[in-house]
């Protein structure tokens, strides 16, 4: 399976963005999607995941309650809506696929890799 993200862009702290990532290929509705995310000079870290049929979610404690991850298995899209932005959201936004259906929050465990997305949030 291929991944695009998009929908990154320039922000103020508090303003809202929605990430959307598509898929290619066969089979999206087998595969647990997740959202990671990397700032510079720091690691990849894991934001949010949701199973293959939307009703599991899993979130990073930093970002609890402000994102919501959400996906549409008919349009092969998963999607990341960011609320409440903060300085510190700052980073390149990567969508990421890992076959099977539960979620998972290690990078290791995914299969493939979106191009990323940049989300700068100024103050």
């Amino acid at each position: 399976v291929q991944l695009q993200a998009f929908g990154g862009g320039l922000v103020q702290a508090g303003d809202s963005l929605r990430l959307s990532c598509a898929a290619s290929g066969r089979g999206f509705s087998n595969y647990a999607m997740g959202w990671f995310r990397q700032a510079p000079g720091k690691e990849r870290e894991f934001v949010a995941a949701i199973n293959w049929s939307g009703d599991s979610t899993y979130y990073a404690d930093s970002v609890k309650g402000r994102f919501t991850i959400s996906r549409d298995n008919a349009k092969n899209t998963v999607y990341l809506q960011m609320n409440s932005l903060k300085p510190e959201d700052t980073a390149v936004y990567y969508c990421a696929a890992r076959q099977g259906s539960r979620v998972r929050t290690s990078r290791g465990e995914y299969d493939y890799w979106g191009q990323g997305t940049q989300v700068t949030v100024s103050s």
